[in-house]
């Protein structure tokens, strides 16, 4: 072995044993229970779930070393989730990790006492998730997806895109419990500046197809697609059917403009999952959910894809690009 590498790999290993001693001081195997809202197959929930697993690596804790991690995907089905959700609190493992609003109630179906960790919940307060933010109580905390004030800027950042645009189709899952307040809030935001916002609760490709045709048969329309797990799976129909009505819209999570969706605002989902791993943690460590604060995003970022903006026949202004925390090319 030459004698860089072999510097190299003392250096990692002395940096990487404090931590996995301290991960093992307890003596026993600890064990992690993971419930996630869509397929095992999906490219953008992977990406999520391989940032927490390689936090809590990074951590200290090594899936079968001395913590075990049980991983459940629910697929979109609802009657399924309920039955993982249920297999996984009685693995009584020390702590549960959920993603969204509708896992995360899943789990607690079946248990208010091993602690829970959340990721992508847009409300916690409202979804009956934690009595406050600061104080959550009970066995549950995690990390928010949105402040409901913050949707106006889906409106805003389209409206600067398309200056002509007067209408936008709300694509939402009608299951997802916080739909209404982001509708209320994007009203409150289009209607100022001469954007009249038409809701569609849609539940799959079909209603997807039907809802645009319908819409694209008025001129000057743009979508705005809100973060449900309804729109997240059927994400690809969702991007094919504004190409093919040429209709401009924007996202609410980057995975859709990589996808060849225009234009997506919203937080850095890799990073939240990287945070609700530290919680994992500290929770392994001894600390109670209920003092550990229900936390906002503090991290937004707008993505334009420029190929797609051609393909509308769309000239993104400079103005948006200056902005812009990525143009793909």
């Amino acid at each position: 072995m030459k004698r860089r590498e072999f510097i190299t790999l003392l250096c990692g290993t002395i940096t990487a044993w404090p931590l996995a001693a301290r991960a093992q001081q307890s003596g026993r195997m600890r064990r992690i229970g993971v419930l996630m809202p869509q397929s095992e197959n999906d490219p953008a929930w992977q990406t999520n779930i391989a940032a927490f697993a390689t936090r809590l690596r990074e951590l200290g804790w090594i899936d079968g070393n001395n913590a075990r991690i049980d991983y459940r995907w629910a697929g979109g089905d609802m009657a399924r989730m309920t039955s993982l959700a249920k297999e996984l609190v009685e693995l009584q493992p020390d702590v549960l990790f959920a993603a969204a609003v509708t896992t995360t109630q899943a789990l607690r179906q079946f248990t208010l006492s091993i602690p829970i960790v959340f990721a992508q919940v847009a409300d916690p307060v409202a979804s009956g998730l934690v009595t406050n933010l600061a104080h959550p109580e009970g066995n549950t905390t995690g990390f928010a997806n949105y402040e409901y004030a913050l949707c106006g800027k889906w409106v805003e950042t389209l409206k600067e895109c398309v200056p002509e645009l007067t209408r936008v189709a709300l694509l939402f899952d009608p299951e997802s419990v916080p739909w209404p307040l982001y509708v209320r809030q994007i009203e409150a935001a289009a209607r100022p500046i001469g954007v009249q916002p038409i809701p569609f609760p849609v539940r799959g490709d079909l209603e997807i197809e039907r809802a645009l045709s319908e819409f694209a048969t008025k001129p000057l329309g743009g979508i705005i697609t809100i973060p449900t797990g309804g729109t997240v799976a059927h994400r690809s129909k969702i991007i094919a059917l504004a190409a093919q009505y040429r209709l401009p819209a924007i996202y609410p999570y980057r995975f859709f403009v990589t996808d060849g969706g225009l234009m997506s605002y919203g937080n850095d989902l890799p990073e939240m999952y990287r945070q609700a791993a530290n919680y994992v943690d500290r929770i392994l460590r001894g600390e109670k959910p209920a003092d550990l604060p229900a936390q906002l995003p503090t991290k937004f970022e707008l993505v334009i894809n420029l190929k797609t903006a051609k393909a509308l026949g769309l000239s993104i202004p400079q103005t948006l690009r200056a902005t812009a925390n990525e143009v793909i090319e």
